[in-house]
């Protein structure tokens, strides 16, 4: 019996040792990957504000989601706008961005006038994601004049917040080891999680290393921790604190009916709420709209040249899966 547990604990130690060389290796891979985007700040009100500034031509403000940074703001929207001048911030809370005291998305709006007036822009076009697209509304009802256009994908939109998630996701959200065993462990159970996907949706292999990137680009997690909490517990329950009514610039929503993460009919409704905005529906997608990037581009490619014009009025996709 001794032998057997002595053989027990080296196995179990030589099981441990090789989890932390693992995870030794992916955090070094994802800080090698967030060092490679060229990432400046500037001062602000709010305190600094991250950001990253690639491309040429129109300048497109790109707010990324929850887990994100100004990497993800460009890992997101980089396909959709191609041959842009794209500047993705890091919002507040992540990465080299400031979490001000009393954060709220109206000071993270005021913050993107701020970073604009750091770079001589007047107006620019707005793609937000997800958690982002908060303060991307919040952005338009108070700075109606520094948005040409605003195009929201996936967006957090009033009715889903009443309930902030438990406290003990707070543990997981601040911890790099954490988020790296969920990685490791649940394998495609959080893959269809993270892309907001229903069980029958079939995965082409070129999708499944498109939500892989996503996965990876989320570490390392401590560096974003604070913007992560901001964003489920404030963030996007603030959605329900303004009138989407109020909202006079051009405007397209881009949903998916099958998102599992953020609710296609909210997102119908809140699209009926916005005077004169549009409504691209995918049929089939999830929150990530796998599948949809060539029709989704043309989209948004034809909506920020329209002068807010009508793309179609209400576009929908209708095209089976498998």
């Amino acid at each position: 019996m001794k032998r057997f547990a002595i053989g027990w604990v080296a196995a179990l130690g030589g099981l441990v040792a090789v989890a932390v060389a693992r995870f030794r290796r992916d955090d070094a891979a994802a800080r090698a990957r967030l060092d490679a985007v060229r990432r400046s700040a500037v001062h602000t009100s709010a305190g600094e504000v991250e950001y990253a500034d690639v491309g040429a031509g129109e300048p497109v403000l790109a707010v990324h989601g929850i887990f994100g940074g100004a990497d993800g703001g460009l890992l997101s929207f980089g396909h959709l706008v191609a041959h842009r001048r794209v500047i993705a911030p890091s919002r507040f809370g992540y990465l080299g961005s400031s979490m001000p005291e009393g954060a709220t998305t109206a000071a993270q709006a005021d913050a993107f006038a701020e970073l604009l007036d750091a770079l001589a822009l007047d107006a620019v076009d707005v793609v937000a994601f997800s958690a982002g697209s908060v303060s991307a509304l919040q952005f338009a009802v108070r700075h109606p004049d520094r948005v040409r256009h605003l195009v929201v994908m996936s967006g957090a939109w009033p009715g889903a917040f009443s309930k902030p998630p438990p406290s003990a996701e707070k543990l997981a959200y601040q911890s790099d080891v954490l988020m790296w065993l969920a990685r490791t462990l649940a394998g495609p159970a959080l893959l269809r999680l993270v892309a907001g996907l229903p069980r029958t949706f079939p995965l082409t292999d070129d999708e499944r290393a498109q939500v892989v990137a996503l996965l990876d680009s989320l570490f390392p997690v401590r560096e974003r921790s604070a913007g992560i909490v901001f964003d489920a517990y404030t963030g996007n329950p603030d959605v329900d604190t303004f009138a989407l009514e109020d909202i006079a610039v051009p405007t397209l929503v881009v949903h998916s009916r099958d998102d599992t993460l953020a609710s296609f009919e909210r997102a119908e409704a809140a699209a009926a709420r916005i005077p004169h905005a549009q409504l691209l529906a995918h049929d089939t997608g999830g929150h990530l709209m796998l599948g949809r990037d060539d029709e989704t581009s043309r989209a948004v490619t034809a909506f920020l040249s329209s002068g807010g014009a009508a793309v179609g009025t209400v576009a929908s996709s209708r095209r089976p899966r498998g």
